[in-house]
C-alpha cells in the first residue's frame, strides 16, 4: 500500500464512521484515532509521510473556518469573558503548570523546551471537543462555550510554543521581545483577516455564481492563513477574524441556493478533513511509541505524571472560573453563556480533549538547535504529547457521552421552543408587513390578499405550532394536510418526469448537456416544491 492508497482509506473511514459512531453512541473522530491505531499495525501499512509544517496549514483553516460557521461574531463578543478564561487565561495556566512539571520530573530537559511541552499539550482540540460535545443534546450555552475555547485556544498556544521553540533553538529569551512579538502577531492577523475578508467578500459579489463563490470560501482560509504566517502574523487568528467578517457580512438572505449548497459543500469538507486528521494522529503511534523501546516503565510514569497534570489544572481552573462568571453574571446581568451548575462544570472538565493541533506542533518540533546539538529531550516530549492526545481524546471521549447520561445534563427545550416561538411571530409580522407594503403599491384581488395573508401564519405555524390557537391550528392542520397531498402526487409525477430525462440521456442523439439543463429545472422545481403551472 502507498501513500494515496492510505490517504483514501483514511477519506473512506472519514465517512463510514460517522454513521458506524451513530449507532454505536460514539463519536466519529475517536473510532477514526482507534482505525489509524489499527492500521499502523499492519504491517504492508506504510508510515505517513507527511512534513509536520505542512500539517497545521492543511488541516486546521477548513476546519477551524467550517467551525466558525455554527456560531456568530454577536455570540463572541457577549462571551469575552468565559472565552478569555478559557482560551487565554487556562491555556497560560496549563503551560505553565506542565512546563514546571515537565521540567521537574524529565532528566535534562530545559526550561524553554518543557515551555515547548506544556503549550503544544496545554489547548483542547476545537473539532474533537465540538463533534463529540455538539451531538450529545448538551445546553447550548455549553456548545458555546467550548466552540469559542476551542477556536481561540489555538491561537494562545502557538503563540506561545513559538515563542519558547525560538527560544529552546537559540538558546536565548527576552521577555519584553517575546511581549512585543505576541502583540505584533495578534495585531498583523487581525489585518490580514479583515482586509481578505473584505476583499473576498467584494469578489463574492463580483463572481455572482454560487459554485464559484463557494470555490472562493474554500480557498479563503488557507490564502488568510499563509498569508498571516509570511508576515509573522498568527494564521489561525487572521482565518478566524477572516471567517468572522465573511459571516457576518457576506450573508446574502435571498441566496437560498448558494446557502443550501454552501451549507452542505461545508458539511463534506469538515467531515472528510477531520476524520483524516484524527486518522493521523492514530497512524502517527507507531513511530512516537518506538522511541519508548526499552524505556517504557520512564516514560508511561512521566507521560501519567503529565496526562494528571494536564486534566488536574482544567478542574481546578474551572471550578473557581465557573463560580466568579456567575457570581459577575448576577450582580451586572450580562448576557453570556456560562456553565449553570456544577454537573455543566463537570462535562465542561470532562470535554478537555487535545488532538490535531497538539500532534502537529509535536511533529513539527526540530531535530537541531542553532549550534547543531540535538533538540533537549525530543523524543520524551513527542511520547508525552501523545500521551496526553491518546488518553483524553479516547478516555474521555468515549466516556463523555456515558458522563452527560449520569449527570442528566440536557439542553433547555423550553427556552429553545420560546426561541422558536419568538422567531415565528417575527416572521408572521415582517411577511405582513411585506404584503401591506406591496397592497400600497400594487392592486391585488381581495380573494389573494387574504389567501396571502392566511400563508403569513402558515409560515410561523409550521416553525412552531403552538404560536396559534386550537380552532386555526385544527384549520392548519388540514391545510397542510391537503398540501401535503398535493406535494406527494406532484413529487410522484416529478420522479416519472425525471426517470424519462434519464433515460434520454442513453437514446441516440441526445445531447447530455440540454438533458442536463432540462432535469436540473425539474430538480429545482423539486427543491422548491412549487406547483406544476
Amino acid at each position: 500500500m502507498d501513500q494515496l492508497a492510505l490517504m483514501f482509506v483514511l477519506l473512506l473511514g472519514a465517512v463510514v464512521m460517522v454513521p458506524v459512531g451513530d449507532r454505536l453512541g460514539l463519536p466519529s473522530p475517536v473510532l477514526m484515532t482507534l482505525l489509524g491505531a489499527a492500521l499502523a499495525l499492519i504491517p504492508f501499512v506504510p508510515n505517513v509521510d507527511l512534513p509536520p509544517e505542512f500539517i497545521l496549514p492543511l488541516v486546521l483553516p477548513p476546519l477551524l473556518y467550517a467551525a466558525v460557521q455554527r456560531t456568530s461574531w454577536r455570540q463572541f463578543t457577549a462571551n469575552l469573558r468565559p472565552i478569555f478564561l478559557l482560551a487565554v487565561a487556562l491555556v497560560f495556566a496549563t503551560t505553565a503548570a506542565v512546563a514546571a512539571v515537565a521540567h521537574a520530573v524529565v532528566p535534562g530537559l530545559p526550561v524553554a523546551a518543557a515551555v515547548v511541552l506544556g503549550a503544544l499539550v496545554a489547548p483542547p482540540d476545537p473539532v474533537a471537543a465540538t463533534a463529540v460535545a455538539g451531538k450529545l443534546g448538551l445546553p447550548r450555552r455549553m456548545v458555546s462555550i467550548l466552540e469559542g475555547e476551542g477556536l481561540f485556544n489555538d491561537v494562545t498556544a502557538i503563540v506561545l510554543y513559538h515563542v519558547a521553540l525560538a527560544a529552546a533553538v537559540s538558546g536565548s529569551f527576552s521577555a519584553p521581545s517575546a511581549a512585543v512579538a505576541l502583540v505584533l502577531s495578534a495585531v498583523v492577523a487581525i489585518a490580514v483577516g479583515l482586509v481578505l475578508g473584505w476583499a473576498a467578500n467584494r469578489l463574492m459579489g463580483l463572481l455572482g455564481d454560487p459554485t464559484l463563490q463557494i470555490g472562493l470560501t474554500l480557498l479563503v482560509p488557507f490564502v488568510a492563513y499563509v498569508v498571516a504566517e509570511e508576515f509573522r502574523g498568527s494564521g489561525v487568528l487572521a482565518v478566524l477574524t477572516c471567517a468572522l467578517f465573511l459571516a457576518e457580512y457576506a450573508a446574502d438572505p435571498d441566496d437560498v441556493m448558494g446557502r443550501l449548497a454552501g451549507y452542505t459543500f461545508w458539511e463534506v469538507v469538515d467531515t472528510l478533513v477531520t476524520g483524516v486528521a484524527f486518522g493521523l494522529i492514530g497512524l502517527e503511534l507507531h513511530n512516537t511509541f518506538g522511541t519508548a523501546s526499552g524505556r517504557w516503565g520512564e516514560m508511561l510514569r512521566t507521560g501519567a505524571v503529565v496526562v494528571a497534570v494536564v486534566v488536574g489544572v482544567r478542574l481546578l481552573w474551572l471550578l473557581p472560573a465557573a463560580w466568579l462568571a456567575k457570581r459577575m453574571h448576577r450582580l451586572r446581568d450580562y448576557d453570556e453563556d456560562i456553565p449553570m451548575s456544577w454537573r455543566e462544570t463537570l462535562i465542561m472538565w470532562w470535554s478537555g480533549m487535545r488532538g490535531v493541533a497538539s500532534v502537529a506542533l509535536a511533529l513539527a518540533i526540530p531535530y537541531e538547535t542553532d549550534s547543531g546539538d540535538p533538540f533537549p529531550a525530543r523524543d520524551e516530549i513527542l511520547f508525552i504529547a501523545f500521551a496526553v492526545v491518546l488518553t483524553t481524546l479516547i478516555v474521555q471521549g468515549l466516556s463523555l457521552p456515558r458522563l452527560v447520561k449520569k449527570l442528566r445534563v440536557r439542553a433547555d427545550s423550553e427556552a429553545e421552543e420560546e426561541l422558536e416561538r419568538e422567531l415565528a411571530l417575527r416572521v408572521i409580522k415582517a411577511a405582513k408587513r411585506r404584503l401591506k407594503e406591496i397592497m400600497e403599491v400594487e392592486e391585488l384581488p381581495e380573494e389573494i390578499a387574504d389567501q396571502l395573508s392566511r400563508r403569513a401564519y402558515d409560515i410561523g405555524a409550521r416553525i412552531a405550532p403552538d404560536i396559534v390557537d386550537d380552532d386555526r391550528r385544527e384549520h392548519f392542520d388540514k391545510r397542510i394536510a391537503r398540501v401535503k397531498k398535493v406535494h406527494r402526487v406532484q413529487g410522484e409525477m416529478l420522479s416519472a418526469a425525471r426517470h424519462e430525462v434519464l433515460a434520454a440521456r442513453s437514446e441516440p442523439g441526445a445531447d447530455p448537456e440540454i438533458v442536463d439543463r432540462v432535469l436540473r429545472q425539474l430538480d429545482m422545481r423539486s427543491l422548491r416544491g412549487a406547483p406544476l403551472q
